[in-house]
């Protein structure tokens, strides 16, 4: 019986077999000895008896069997819990160290950036040694016009009053009352002043030193945006210096700062760079939402600022729209953060139109006409990014003629309702500039023949090459665009956006920081193209993306992936060339152009102009308080700087009325009688007219883009024959005529001064007909 009982019990027992034989053992062999065995019932008693004690043993053996297995789990959750805590805390320590070296690295470059431009410009225009009409005479092509109202600023009894006095300026442009913080863009001006004052700094630093060097603390705040951009986007700061190395080198296409301090650009081009590098952290897909919401709020305050110094800055930033238009339409980009920036733009916009005084340029402006077509586009297009991929193609299409028509009939409706002058003028100069169009009209000619909207030179191309920029640019730009091509291909046959990218995926093409940037470069180069002042915005950021490129292993893992490199491990080679490239074109630089920098430093002439010198110092002893001057729009704006008078045109050429002020005082040039002149400066109220000898006897390789030949053909005193243009009229030009002091010009005229580079001449109150 016992073997029955025994064999009962192994095959109640089959899961655990071996178990439970193990267990049984003692058990029979107790049973064996002590048990009498006599009956049938007694045998199923114990039987049953027996089952009830195994499944009792055998409860107990899972129970501490799962214990054991409890313990161990808990003790390997244990283990891998502090191994990954100090795994994490070592990344975290890791990642803290980097971050600290390259902010440390990206504030030593912009300082020392800064520092490098002071010593420039003090050794260039040998500042501490002037004396302080001197030093304002350095202020070149009209921008010391703007530094003059940072001069009233400060000597007004108050901020508050000089504020005042700026909004109802009548002491600037003869005969009219303007609000000269709106048409100039008087906030640096403004601020700066201001920081002045509160901070007591008449006691420690000269003004005009406290103007320079916000400019110059400015020109570290850009570099140092640049370099935290190229850093956002390679993952390491190597980027960043190798981006501030190229654009210290390509210093001449990269800024203004060096001879036009002032200038809006100077102020507002950090604040976009700033913008940009807030730009491309927001986009990318591997930052915390603390991260995020830092980059959102930077790039809200530096838009609007942007908006405010620059009259310009809504065309660039309407540049920037496109880029990221694009994005949302290839549906590169959560629809989220496309609203946020959406928010940014049109509260930007918004309080920009408060701060300028109700500036009706910006509810016409192309950036606001774009919001509003992508915004009612997207409404009525909700099902756009659905369906197959020849049905996507379509609906894009039509999404972006219903964007562009939106925006055009809003721009239409607003100029009808609120008329903006300047309108009319762009779409004629643009039909000119690209050959849509003639015209005779001097304003438009006169504009096209400035340096800053001619196409760029081949120098330009050649000096990019001879830094190693360009053919950097073009392999970096070829990657990243058929990368970015492919990730639209597949974005539109329905496949999803991969957020979570590996090393070895090779894709870089699906970062969206990184397509923006794409965009960007290709817009603003095609501007730069056609116009070269467009090169101060696209020579930095082509500086910025070629140290982003070649720098990130990315990118050398999407080339190997293409290449299907199987000789050696693609992610291995990838992180040695993303390291050694770089560091091969760093020791070149350094041992090429280090000394060229420094040569820059110590072999500089001295900068005088003894002949403005001495005609400012007779304006100043000479001209009564209330004269009016007429003259070149540049030297206008220096007259005004260092003299206070008033005078009839500025140095402004986004403003299309004092454009033609300009026109009617540059007839001092051309072929009109003295009566004809005299008339049109008395209309001006002018008191005094300036004739520049480096006008009146321009001699121009470009004979069509010189003041006296555009004059000429406005005023239709030209004949055409065999190709070449002469001028002809029955009157001689002006400012050669007048300097013979015979009738009827000095009846008009009197001369009251004059040296080698300048005449000027009383325009007489009262006409003496002399013969």
């Amino acid at each position: 019986m016992t073997e029955i009982r025994c064999r009962k019990t192994e095959t109640t027992s089959e899961g655990d077999k071996e178990e439970d034989e193990r267990q049984n053992e003692p058990e029979l062999h107790t049973t064996h000895i002590n048990g009498p065995v006599n009956t049938e019932d007694e045998d199923e008693e114990n039987v049953s008896t027996g089952e009830a004690e195994d499944k009792q043993q055998k409860d107990e053996a899972e129970v501490k069997e799962e214990d054991a297995q409890h313990k161990q789990e808990a003790s390997s959750r244990a283990e891998s819990t502090v191994r990954r805590s100090k795994m994490s805390s070592a990344c975290f320590l890791q990642c803290l160290v980097r971050v600290f070296f390259g902010c440390l690295a990206a504030v030593a470059c912009g300082m020392l950036y800064a520092v490098y431009l002071s010593t420039y410009h003090d050794r260039k225009f040998w500042f501490s040694t002037k004396q302080e009409l001197e030093r304002e005479i350095t202020f070149q092509e009209g921008s010391g016009l703007y530094y003059y109202y940072y001069k009233h600023m400060l000597t007004a009894p108050s901020f508050e009053r000089g504020l005042y006095e700026l909004t109802i300026d009548n002491k600037t442009v003869s005969g009219e009352t303007i609000n000269i913080v709106e048409r100039l863009s008087l906030y640096p001006e403004l601020i700066t002043s201001f920081v002045y004052r509160i901070t007591s700094s008449q006691d420690v630093v000269e003004p005009i030193y406290f103007y320079i060097g916000a400019v110059f603390g400015l020109q570290a705040v850009y570099v140092t945006a640049l370099f935290v951009c190229s850093w956002v986007m390679s993952g390491t700061w190597v980027a960043g210096m190798l981006a501030v190395a190229w654009y210290v080198i390509n210093r001449p296409d990269t800024t203004k700062v060096d001879h036009a301090i002032p200038l809006r650009d100077n102020w507002a081009l950090p604040y976009f760079s700033c913008q940009v590098a807030a730009l491309t952290g927001f986009l990318s897909n591997k930052i915390s939402s603390a991260t995020e919401m830092f980059c959102y709020l930077t790039m809200s305050a530096t838009t609007v600022t942007f908006l405010l110094v620059w009259e310009h800055s809504h065309y660039v930033l309407f540049i920037q729209g496109l880029c990221l238009f694009l994005l949302d339409s290839f549906d590169l980009v959560p629809p989220r953060k496309m609203a946020d920036i959406h928010k940014v733009y049109l509260s930007s916009l918004f309080l920009a139109y408060l701060f300028q005084f109700q500036n009706p340029a910006l509810l016409s402006s192309p950036l606001l006409c774009l919001l509003i077509g992508s915004v009612l586009a997207r409404y009525f297009q909700q099902k756009m990014k659905m369906g197959p991929l020849v049905a996507r193609v379509l609906k894009l299409f039509l999404h972006f003629h219903l964007v562009f028509t939106t925006g055009i009939t809003f721009s239409y409706l607003v100029k009808k309702l609120i008329p903006v002058s300047e309108s009319d003028f762009i779409l004629k100069f643009l039909e000119v500039k690209f050959g849509l169009n003639t015209t005779t009209d001097f304003v438009t000619n006169f504009l096209l023949c400035q340096e800053s909207f001619q196409a760029p030179g081949q120098d330009l191309f050649l000096r990019l090459t001879q830094a190693s920029v360009l053919p950097f640019y073009f392999l970096v730009l070829a990657v990243c665009l058929l990368s970015t091509l492919q990730t639209i291909y597949r974005r539109l046959s329905g496949q999803p956006m991969t957020t979570n990218l590996r090393l070895e995926d090779g894709r870089i093409g699906e970062q969206p920081e990184v397509i923006y940037h794409v965009f960007h470069t290709l817009l603003f180069g095609g501007l730069a193209l056609l116009f070269d002042g467009m090169k101060y915005l696209w020579t930095p950021y082509v500086c910025m993306f070629t140290a982003f490129g070649v720098c990130s292993p990315d990118l050398w893992m999407t080339v190997f992936k293409w290449l299907k490199l199987k000789s050696i491990h693609p992610v291995v080679l990838s992180l040695i060339l993303s390291t050694a490239v770089p560091t091969i074109i760093g020791f070149s630089l350094w041992r090429e152009y280090c000394p060229r920098v420094l040569a820059e430093l110590s072999d500089l002439p001295e900068f005088y102009d003894p002949d403005t010198v001495e005609l400012i110092s007779w304006i100043r002893s000479q001209a009564p308080v209330a004269a009016v001057f007429a003259g070149s729009p540049q030297l206008l704006g220096m007259v005004k700087l260092c003299s206070g008078a008033a005078v009839t045109s500025l140095p402004l050429y986004s403003d299309i009325n004092l454009l033609r002020r300009t026109e009617d005082t540059y007839q001092v040039y051309a072929m009109r009688s003295a009566e004809d002149v005299y008339k049109i400066l008395t209309s001006q109220k002018t008191n005094y007219v300036i004739i520049e000898e480096s006008i009146c006897n321009e001699l121009s390789l470009n004979k069509g883009c010189r003041i006296k030949d555009l004059l000429d053909i406005a005023n239709g005193h030209v004949v055409y024959d065999k190709g070449e243009i002469y001028s002809f009229s029955k009157h001689g030009r002006f400012c050669q005529e007048i300097k013979l002091n015979y009738s009827p010009y000095t009846n008009y005229f009197t001369r009251v001064f004059w040296n080698r580079s300048y005449h000027v001449y009383k325009v007489n109150s009262v006409i003496s007909f002399q013969y």
